[in-house]
């Protein structure tokens, strides 16, 4: 069984279930998953898991527009968590990231060239939580064969997105989902994710399931 683990926790969102529902998903095609919040703690030394999922809000944070929250709020990424995440892409692993990891890691860099794109203040915004048709690109092995599907979700619009992402999934026109091979490891975000009800669509579990095979350089199994 692949080992996964999924730094958790944050602001504005439930992380507790959306981690657990996360796991959930995952251990239907053999994914074991542990999930932590101390973020800093479980990157400071190399890892031993398969695959690492970013399913958090943990970041500095724009001094004015937060000026009211606690600074004990706010997070910076430690210089061996970020060592640790590329020397696990350079052994091959895979990194899932979902929903706010775009928003992460603000204080490094290097995060959006891993990640593919981030959230940019102010320019970065999404619509009031609500149902949203998603659709599907391309014939990547994660969406291939899916059906466009509707969901309750946000959707995260006018991100800084990297000149070579190919969207496999978007909605209202803004890239939700991409795949990228990073280092030696593959990378995977998905935008989608902010509650529980995203995790319920059949379609949108599917596609994290394949996605996790993807990541893992398993066989993806072609499944509507």
């Amino acid at each position: 069984m692949a080992r996964n683990l999924i730094l958790s926790g944050g602001l504005f969102h439930d992380f507790a279930a959306t981690s657990a529902a996360l796991a959930e998903v995952l251990a239907e095609v053999g994914v074991e998953s542990e999930i932590t919040e101390d973020i800093a703690g479980a990157l400071s030394e190399p890892s031993e898991v398969q695959l690492i999922t970013v399913n958090a809000l943990r970041w500095q944070m724009d001094q004015d527009r937060f000026a009211d929250l606690r600074d004990e709020w706010r997070f910076a990424l430690p210089a061996q968590a970020r060592t640790t995440l590329l020397d696990h892409l350079d052994r091959g692993g895979g990194l899932l990231c979902m929903h706010a990891a775009a928003i992460c890691f603000d204080d490094w860099q290097g995060w959006p060239r891993v990640l593919g794109g981030c959230w940019t203040w102010p320019k970065s915004h999404h619509p009031p939580l609500g149902w949203t048709g998603v659709r599907v690109h391309g014939t990547h092995p994660v969406v291939e064969g899916l059906r466009d599907f509707d969901v309750v979700d946000e959707v995260y619009s006018d991100l800084d997105v990297l000149p070579d992402v190919e969207p496999l999934a978007s909605a209202n026109g803004q890239p939700l989902v991409w795949a990228r091979p990073v280092r030696r490891g593959r990378v995977f975000y998905d935008a989608l994710g902010h509650d529980t009800r995203s995790y319920d669509n059949e379609i949108h579990r599917t596609m994290l399931q394949r996605a996790a095979m993807w990541l893992l350089k398993r066989p993806v199994t072609i499944m509507d």
